[in-house]
């Protein structure tokens, strides 16, 4: 116990199992409380199963002399006792055992040295691992090993882990070709594996620093050069390791503070938590998100090490502050000048590995850090098979992500979530999601590039959404009705604007809040300068699609008349709004109608080469697959083609109607 301290030993009193001796540093745990660790590189391991990861670790912390004394002889023993041949895989499955008979090794790392760095080991069995491990913030890999069977040869996990470690932001990789006994310790099998995983790594970014032949079992390359492969000129596993650059040292990056629990004695608060990034001094001005609570760091406890004013990057210790302000587990203390953002709305780009389907509006749980708050998908815009890499299109009511895809996709959390950006500081911006209590999936949180330009024409970084204190439920109550689009597409003269104006009338007569927003009166004000080419029309649509959205999410009936044209610029906004809002209508009239109800001689001009790119004659129109309802407007008046729709829109004028009718 410190003699300086008031507050007691939290093991003798009660509030740490006595039994814990290291404290793992896993930010899921409720006891991560004044510890200290030794600055390690971490490298995580990964390969398909039973592509020789446990024999390859076990194989290091032979070779590295990283094992304590007795180790290996008692493995040996106990292999020996069974009759079994002795592996080293087996000096693995010990130090596993040991964690779970609480002795001092981290439940998420596994040290080992050598000769010129301390390292730790993040073993990832599987997908769920490591998510669990690197997504939570549980260990931050600056390197990976990733590892291909010689004689199996690349396997769809072998992909799917490199597409994880792109996606997490690892860059520092080495590639081992393992079990080269198998393949004969043959060049020309080495040399296929390089040529046909670099491919497919350059799709993804990765640039290897090294393909290694090793085989483990028998360490051909793993502390020393192996004379079975002397066509081999490279490092080895270890010199690799050295190698590796500790590009995310988080030392000198702003203040992370991650609160982990609240310790409190009669009128005395500690807040227990670890420094993901950055140093805490004595006399620090803090403030804590979500929710910019603002104190001073009166003092910093620790237990069983010496007494300091200042803690550092990868220490777990407990603040007192000056000031009894409510701050709890998951907040984050930064300081004042280099907070973490703070939203409930976020662009984030996820890899899911549930066999069900992630679908937009179905109930999560995120978790990020120490932070747990409900969430959902609200729109997903990007889908990718993490295996071939190929796009893939669900649009509309099918969208939805599929096991091992990678998807693009907007996020909104119940509660305010404090963050940072992919790139910045890792541990805060990496998140695990759940359907159900399994990981399901995790992400890196993107800077949002869509909502504003910056003055040098660049885009503006780290605006994320900011939900007022009204909802939109409380809105739409108010209104009796919910908000929601109505989008009217067709050529022009298919007599959109007509049913849009009329519409419009007999909504607000009945009651409703509602407003029109026509692609000509748009293109006077909010889409004024921007031209008929290809690239303007879909910024004119994404522009109107935004500001429809918004009034929609202020409870209002939306109703849009654009040609809009192309299908992928209707479906992307239908993606940003929630299951059920956007109701598509397709007002369909023949081209040779609509050119006999063309006062303005539209059609005429451009057949004649006067208005380039006009829909119908030199630009395509792309006609909705399956709308949620069509429109004659060829075979019916104006006034039936608006009852028509009012009776179809009927149901979904109602409160609490099914949003899927």
């Amino acid at each position: 116990m410190n003699p300086q301290s008031s507050i007691p030993n939290p093991q003798s009193a009660g509030i740490l199992p006595a039994n814990i001796g290291y404290v793992p540093t896993r930010l899921a745990a409720d006891y991560s409380i004044a510890t200290t660790e030794t600055a390690r590189l971490n490298v995580v391991v990964v390969g398909h199963v039973d592509h020789g990861k446990s024999t390859l670790i076990g194989r290091l912390l032979f070779d590295t002399a990283s094992l304590k004394q007795g180790k290996i002889e008692q493995v040996q023993k106990a292999c020996a006792a069974e009759g079994m041949e002795f592996e080293y895989a087996f000096l693995l499955d010990a130090l596993l055992e040991e964690q779970e008979q609480n002795i001092t090794i981290d439940t998420t790392r596994i040290p080992f040295h050598t000769a010129n760095r301390e390292y730790a080991i993040i073993d990832a069995p599987g997908h769920t691992e490591f998510l669990k491990n690197m997504v939570t913030g549980a260990a931050s890999a600056s390197a990976a090993f990733l590892l291909i069977d010689a004689h199996e040869g690349i396997k769809e996990q072998s992909k799917r882990h490199a597409f994880l470690l792109s996606l997490l932001g690892v860059r520092q990789l080495v590639v081992l070709v393992n079990k080269m006994d198998l393949a004969g310790y043959g060049e020309v099998r080495f040399r296929e594996i390089v040529a046909e995983y670099s491919a497919f790594l350059v799709t993804l970014g990765l640039k290897p620093a090294h393909f290694i032949p090793v085989a483990a079992k028998h360490g051909d390359n793993i502390a020393a050069r192996s004379t079975r492969t002397p066509w081999y000129t490279g490092p080895t596993v270890v010199e690799a390791l050295d190698g590796f650059a500790d590009i995310d040292n988080l030392s000198d990056k702003p203040l992370r503070f991650i609160v982990q629990d609240v310790y409190r004695w009669d009128d005395k608060r500690v807040f227990a938590g670890r420094i993901e990034s950055g140093t805490v001094k004595e006399g620090d001005r803090i403030v804590f998100s979500p929710g910019g609570k603002t104190s001073t760091v009166a003092k910093i406890e620790r237990w069983s090490s010496p007494e300091r004013t200042e803690a550092v990057t990868g220490e777990s210790v407990g603040l007192s502050l000056t000031d009894q302000i409510f701050v709890e587990r998951g907040h984050i203390g930064t300081h004042e000048k280099d907070g973490a953002n703070e939203s409930q709305q976020f662009k984030a780009r996820i890899f899911w590995i549930q066999q069900e389907k992630l679908r937009i509006g179905q109930p999560l749980t995120l978790r990020l850090v120490t932070q747990e708050t409900q969430a959902e998908v609200v729109s997903i815009e990007k889908i990718v098979d993490a295996t071939t890499l190929n796009e893939v299109s669900r649009p509309g009511t099918e969208a939805h992500v599929a096991r091992h895809e990678v998807a693009e996709v907007t996020l909104r959390t119940k509660k305010p979530l404090a963050f940072d950006v992919t790139g910045y500081i890792a541990p805060t911006s990496r998140f695990a999601i759940y359907a159900g209590r399994a990981p399901s999936g995790g992400g890196v949180i993107l800077p949002d590039r869509y909502f504003q330009r910056g003055k040098e024409g660049g885009v503006a970084e780290n605006l994320f959404w900011s939900a007022g204190r009204i909802t939109r439920a409380t809105r739409e109550a108010r209104n009796a009705h919910p908000g929601l689009v109505i989008w009217l597409t067709g050529l022009s003269g298919s007599g959109k604007s007509t049913v849009a104006t009329e519409l419009e009338r007999q909504l607000f007569i009945s009651g409703r809040q509602v407003y029109l927003l026509d692609g000509d009166n748009m293109r006077q004000g909010l889409n004024a300068g921007l031209s008929f080419n290809a690239a303007d029309r879909t910024e004119n649509i994404r522009r109107a699609g935004e500001a429809a959205k918004l009034l929609a999410d202020a409870g209002l009936i939306v109703i849009t008349a654009f040609i809009s044209p192309f299908t992928a610029d209707r479906d992307r906004v239908r993606s940003i709004l929630p299951p059920g809002r956007f109701v598509e209508v397709y007002v369909n009239a023949p081209v040779e109608v609509c050119k006999t109800r063309d006062p303005k001689g539209l059609y005429a001009r451009a057949e004649r080469g006067e208005i380039k790119e006009f829909t119908g004659i030199s630009s395509p129109y792309e006609a909705p697959v399956n709308p949620e309802i069509e429109l004659h407007t060829d075979q019916v008046s104006a006034d039936q083609a608006v009852e028509q729709l009012l009776e179809f829109l009927a149901p979904r004028l109602e409160l609490n109607r099914d949003p899927q009718i």
